[in-house]
């Protein structure tokens, strides 16, 4: 599994150039679908580390009524508020040429 808390992806959105970013693939619309598409599988295996690490902290239906708070979960939650969207991870990833994707495209196929 990848660590994303150790990525050198900006927490905090830039501007990007997007001649240089639409370069490797040559059309902007592709170049977002291959990022969304990578920020969708990023985000949903966040998700599951994060319910993973929240399962410990679950309680019976009984205890539900009884809210308090658990310092640890606390911190939990805000570790990964504060890592850097699942958007940014993937544009980085992109930019740092760490992606295999397949375009598709008739070209592609007679290289």
């Amino acid at each position: 599994m990848i660590d994303y808390k150790k990525t050198k992806a900006p927490k905090n959105t830039i501007t990007r150039d997007m001649t240089q970013l639409i370069e490797p693939v040559g059309n902007v619309y592709e170049t977002v679908a291959i990022i969304a598409k990578r920020s969708n599988q990023i985000a949903s295996s966040l998700k599951r580390e994060l319910d993973a690490k929240l399962q410990d902290f679950s309680m019976p239906q009984e205890a539900i009524e009884e809210t308090f708070e658990n310092r640890e979960q606390i911190e939990i939650s805000r570790s990964y508020e504060r890592m850097p969207k699942p958007t940014l991870i993937a544009t980085q990833e992109f930019i740092d040429g760490e992606l295999v994707y397949n375009t598709g495209s008739k070209d592609d196929a007679l290289k």
